[in-house]
Formats: C-alpha cells, sequence, structure tokens
C-alpha cells in the first residue's frame, strides 16, 4: 500500500536516512526500532505526507486512507468529548445533514407527481443507501465503545475536551483515528498516555483489524502483541525481519556480532593500508602502489555501526539507610474533592523491602495514594510513615524543579557519591546523553529529556523508599532494562505506578489493584495478577467493571452468555432499537401528511384533479405498512431482550 524508494533525508548535513526502500503491505504489522533519533518519527511523518524527503519517492495511493497519531499534536476547543469524536464520521455526518433537508424540504411539498419531487425521493433513496452503506446508524454505538475502551466513562462523553488533561485529550484522538477505519495506522508511541486496560483493549482492536498497523513503541509486550514484522533503523539504513519484537532481538544480536566483526576486520584492513602509504609515500619506486591503496580507500564502503550497545552497564544504588520495618500504615483512608470522592476507607500495610505495583484505570486513585503518601493532599483517616523512612519520588513535575542554569553533567555531580562519580559518564550515556550533550544546560532540554535527567538524579539519592509514578514515559528499552536492573538490586522499599506490563514483570511482588474507590492486595508479580483474574489479558477488568455503588461482582452463570456473545447482542439490540425509533419517526411523518390531506379533502372547492385522492389511498398503504413492521421490530426486540437476559 506505501512503498518508499531509494529515500535520503538529510539536516543541516546531516543524513538521517540513506537510500532506504522497502513496502508496508496490507495486514503488515510493523514495529519500528532504533535509538532515539535514528529516525521513527520521522519516517512516520514521511508516510503520513507532514514532511517530504530530501531525495526518493514515497509512493501512497489515492484510495489509502492514512490514520496518524503523532505524539504531540495541537488541540481544538469547543466540543464535547462525543461531539469530537463523532468527526470521525464526518462524510456520515453531512449525509445526515443532507438527509434531514431533503426530508423537510418533501413534508413541505404538496406536488407530489411532479418530476422534482419524484427527484428528490431519488435522491433521498440514494442518500440513505449511502448512509446504510457507510454504517450510519452505527455512528454513536461505535463511538461509544471506542472511548469506553480507551477509559472514557459515559459521564465523559458531554464534558467539555478542555477539561481535561494532555493525556486525555490525546487519547480523543486516538479513538477519531480509530473510528475512521484508516488503511494504514500510523502510531507514535500510542501507549504512553493508556492506562494497562486500555493499552489492552488497543491491542485487542490492532490485531483483528483488516489494515496495515506501523507504530513506534518502547513497550515490549505491546510490541510483541501486535507485530509480525520489525524494521530497526540504524545510521541511516533500515533492517527487516519479518519477525516479532522478541524474536527481533535475538536475530539482531547476531546480526550486530557479525557486524561487529565485519567492522573489527575493515578498520585493522583500513588501518594497515594507511600505515603502508604513510610508510612509502614518499618513496618513487613505490608510488605506484601507494596510489593505487589510495584509490582502495576512497572506494571503500565503510562499514558503520551504531554507539555501543550500554544495556548492560551494572548501575547500582547507594545503599539504603535502613528503615522500621513498618513502612508505611493506613487505616480508614480517605480522599474526595468535593463531592466526587476516589479513595474511600483503606486499610493496608507496606514492608520493608517490598516492591509494590499500582495498577488500575486512570482516575481510579494512584497517584492520588501517591501524593498523599508524599504528603502533599489533605486526606481523612491515617496515612503513618514508618521510622527513618526517607522517599524518593519521582513523578512528571519532577524534571521542571531541575536547576535550568546547570549543565547535564553538573546536574548528576551533585548528587553522586563514591564509586559511581567514576561513572556518570556512562550512566548518562545510558539514559541516551552522550558525547558532548553532557556539556548542554538543563534549560535547553526537551521535556523528555528533563525527565530522563530527574530519573538519573532519583537514582543516585541515598533513600531506602522509592515512589515512581509513570517512570518509564521517556525511555527507550535500554533505559528501561537500566533502571528494572537497578530497582531489582535495590535494598530498600519500591512502589511503582506503571501500565509497562513488561517493566513491571519480575520486579513487582505484590500488585494493588485500584478499583471502585478501594484497592486490592494481589500476591506475586503483574502476571501472576492476570492469571489470578483467570483471565489472558486486563481488558476484561473493563468488561467486568460494576458500578461504584456494587461492592461484590455477581458470580458467573453458566447460563450467561458470554462477553462476545453479549456483545454482539447489544450491537443487535442497539441496531432494533434505532429501527424501532426510525420507524416511529416514519409512522409520525405519514399521519401528520395524511391529516394535512384530509384537510384539503373536506375542502373540494380548492381541489385540483384527482391525483390529491390516488396520493391519499398510497400514504394510507405506506402506513399500515410501516404500522406493520413497528410490529415486527418491536417483538424482534423483546425476543433479543429475552435472550440476553
Amino acid at each position: 500500500m506505501i512503498s518508499i524508494n531509494n529515500l535520503t533525508v538529510e539536516f543541516g548535513g546531516f543524513t538521517l536516512f540513506k537510500g532506504v526502500s522497502f513496502i508496508v503491505n496490507t495486514r503488515d504489522r510493523i514495529g519500528l526500532v532504533g535509538k532515539n533519533g535514528a529516525g521513527k518519527s520521522t519516517l512516520l511523518k514521511i508516510f503520513a505526507g507532514f514532511q517530504g524527503p530530501t531525495k526518493g519517492n514515497v509512493s501512497v495511493p489515492n484510495d489509502v486512507k492514512i490514520g496518524y497519531l503523532p505524539q504531540q499534536m495541537n488541540h481544538v476547543d469547543g466540543k464535547t468529548v462525543m461531539q469530537e469524536a463523532l468527526l470521525a464520521f464526518d462524510e456520515v455526518l453531512e449525509l445526515e445533514k443532507e438527509i434531514a433537508k431533503i426530508n423537510t424540504e418533501i413534508a413541505e411539498r404538496t406536488d407530489y407527481e411532479s418530476e422534482s419531487y419524484m427527484n428528490l425521493i431519488h435522491r433521498l433513496t440514494e442518500k440513505n443507501d449511502r448512509y446504510h452503506m457507510m454504517g450510519g446508524e452505527n455512528v454513536d454505538a461505535e463511538a461509544e465503545r471506542t472511548l469506553l475502551g480507551l477509559g472514557f466513562m459515559r459521564s465523559d462523553f458531554t464534558r467539555q475536551t478542555n477539561e481535561f488533561s494532555g493525556g486525555w485529550r490525546m487519547r480523543i484522538e486516538l479513538a477519531k483515528i480509530l473510528l475512521r477505519r484508516p488503511d494504514v495506522f500510523l502510531l507514535d508511541e500510542p501507549t504512553n498516555h493508556l492506562d494497562i486496560e486500555s493499552i489492552q483493549w488497543l491491542e485487542d482492536f490492532l490485531k483483528t483489524y483488516p489494515g496495515a498497523v506501523v507504530l513506534v513503541s518502547h513497550d515490549r509486550a505491546f510490541l510483541d502483541n501486535i507485530t509480525n514484522r520489525t524494521v530497526e533503523i540504524s545510521v541511516g539504513k533500515i533492517y527487516d525481519y519479518k519477525v516479532s519484537y522478541s524474536h527481533y532481538v535475538e536475530l539482531h544480536a547476531e546480526r550486530r556480532e557479525q557486524q561487529m566483526k565485519a567492522y573489527t576486520n575493515q578498520q585493522k584492513l583500513i588501518k594497515d593500508t594507511e600505515d603502508f602509504i604513510e610508510r612509502f609515500r614518499y618513496k618513487p619506486t613505490k608510488s605506484v602502489q601507494v596510489q593505487s591503496r589510495i584509490k582502495q580507500l576512497e572506494k571503500l564502503d565503510r562499514i558503520e555501526v551504531d554507539e555501543e550497545d550500554m544495556s548492560k552497564l551494572n548501575l547500582k544504588f547507594p545503599p539504603a539507610p535502613r528503615s522500621g520495618d513498618l513502612v508505611v500504615e493506613a487505616k480508614v483512608l480517605g480522599k474526595a474533592y468535593g463531592d466526587h470522592q476516589v479513595l474511600s476507607d483503606l486499610d493496608f500495610v507496606i514492608e520493608r523491602g517490598e516492591k509494590i505495583a499500582f495498577v488500575g484505570k486512570n482516575g481510579e486513585g494512584k497517584s492520588t495514594l501517591v501524593k498523599i503518601l508524599m504528603g502533599e493532599l489533605e486526606h481523612s483517616g491515617l496515612c503513618k510513615i514508618g521510622h527513618n523512612v526517607k522517599i524518593g519520588y519521582f513523578a512528571q513535575n519532577q524534571a521542571q524543579l531541575l536547576n535550568e542554569n546547570k549543565t547535564i553533567l553538573e546536574t548528576i555531580d551533585d548528587v553522586a557519591v563514591g564509586d559511581v562519580r567514576t561513572k556518570i559518564r556512562d550512566i548518562l550515556g545510558a539514559f541516551m546523553f552522550r558525547g558532548e550533550e553532557v556539556d548542554k544546560k538543563v534549560k535547553v532540554l526537551s521535556g523528555g529529556e528533563r525527565s530522563r535527567l530527574a530519573m538519573i538524579r532519583l537514582l543516585l539519592e541515598p533513600v531506602n523508599l522509592l515512589v515512581l509514578d509513570e517512570p518509564t514515559n521517556h525511555l527507550d528499552m535500554k533505559s528501561k532494562d537500566v533502571l528494572k536492573e537497578a530497582l531489582l538490586q535495590f535494598n530498600g522499599t519500591v512502589i511503582v505506578v506503571s501500565h509497562d506490563r513488561e517493566f513491571l514483570n519480575g520486579l513487582s511482588s505484590k500488585v494493588y489493584e485500584f478499583r471502585n474507590q478501594k484497592i486490592k492486595e494481589h500476591l506475586g508479580g503483574i502476571y501472576d495478577f492476570l492469571q489470578a483474574k483467570k483471565m489472558e489479558s486486563l481488558k476484561e477488568l473493563e468488561v467486568k467493571k460494576v458500578s461504584r455503588q456494587e461492592k461484590v461482582a455477581e458470580p458467573a452463570s453458566e447460563n450467561k452468555l458470554n462477553y462476545l456473545e453479549r456483545k454482539e447482542m447489544s450491537k443487535k439490540i442497539s441496531k432494533m432499537e434505532r429501527n424501532v425509533t426510525s420507524s416511529e419517526a416514519k409512522i409520525a411523518d405519514f399521519e401528520s401528511r395524511i391529516v394535512e390531506m384530509e384537510t384539503l379533502l373536506a375542502k373540494p372547492d380548492q381541489m385540483q384533479g384527482t391525483s390529491l385522492f390516488s396520493k391519499y389511498d398510497e400514504t394510507k398503504k405506506l402506513l399500515e405498512e410501516e404500522l406493520s413492521n413497528w410490529e415486527n421490530f418491536n417483538e424482534e426486540l423483546d425476543k433479543l431482550i429475552a435472550e440476553k437476559d
């Protein structure tokens, strides 16, 4: 569907891509991988038509629809969440307006036998056929299903979009792209603003989607569950692997080993040749050989390799000062914002050395509890921090508290102690600050770079309770590996709020599930939690979600329909309800027209010809037919509801 041929992209003398060619086929699930700055986002922009290549061709057929989700975008205010989502159906909505306009015009006309009237009827039929073909009667249900899947509640649908954070507004944009059903999805870090349940929902959607998907993500599990092809971008070239991400990692290691051997051999050849040229440059008897060697070097296709892999760096925290056995104790803990209760009657204890994951849908109180632990929010009940507990806290706004006038190197050198000071440059390299970049001032760094720097600073502070709120959002996979290994070796207590399943896997020894103002403790790691919930993915948390007033979910009966069957049944019920509503509108229209014609028939002096009688009889027949349809629709609706119950 999309092909690029001999693509070259240059920025101010720096070559990002050199003669790259490949094709995106229907049903491809491509993960773009490579270090930060390799050109992954740039390639998506080129596919989407927002950026052109320096050289080469990008071919996208005219009938191919592309849905592009960038990492950052500008948002427009003035609409509710549902209104904004429905913009995805702009053609359907325009058809609705045209159909309504034609219906209004038909209702006002009395020249039933005229050619223009019949033309109106034909236009209405064509528009209605097009409307039904595009699934116009299902747009509200589709928008609702997608918004719910992405974590919105029905009460959010009527709220203005400007009431939501940037992350939630990004979800609205993602919903619009999903609803447009493009032929190719181009997704740049789509999971950064999603909770675990929403990520699982998006995975299921993309896995069964009939079009192609090209995505950039640092979420290993997300890539593994979706991709069947991995395209690595490295030093201006691409390496195309027809495998998922995990298999690619193995093949990449093999290729890199071969590449490094070839690079080493070539470097030796180059050095030997340069030594020969230097040794015999000024000897007339060797001039021919020297010139030959010089030409050989000029023609040599030099092997380039990415910077050395830093993922094996062994970063250790300073020894954690010993705290008491009881790190955190909560009793009857609650928090409300006005009338909105977020947390209610929480009772839990966190002991020294535990590594706990906070999971649950956004808005269920994870970050609220973290802020209570940090003493940033007032609350009801008891929240006690244990003896000699020293907290290291990472949140998104933590990056804004750095001294802007210091360099990257100075920022870390200020907190580094002991032997770790000799490894500062290696540590910075592992977090994508390399070479001369370490001399940059903090004030010129992007938000993501500041977050990474704040994370490194936190890693080096002598604390015994680490509280990390979404620590991996701006880290690439190698940096996440470094952080995870450091946390595993940390001998203090860890609380992690994260949606990154792969990061949490093997890290947490206990999971706190936030739901319905409560928290529920699950022993074991994140996948133990999933298994304990008897599900392969967290999407069923949304399916089984009960109202906030319900305390215990009703046990499933064998006679109950399973989720997929109930979902399909709900679709049928919604469609039948719309049929009933549509039929009632037609009946009202026929009845209104009959009343109008009966008024005319009661005044014979105003009658012209006999056409009104035939029109009157025809309308009455149409009314009878529609009444019969209405009865059938209602009977079918009753049957469907009975089957569902």
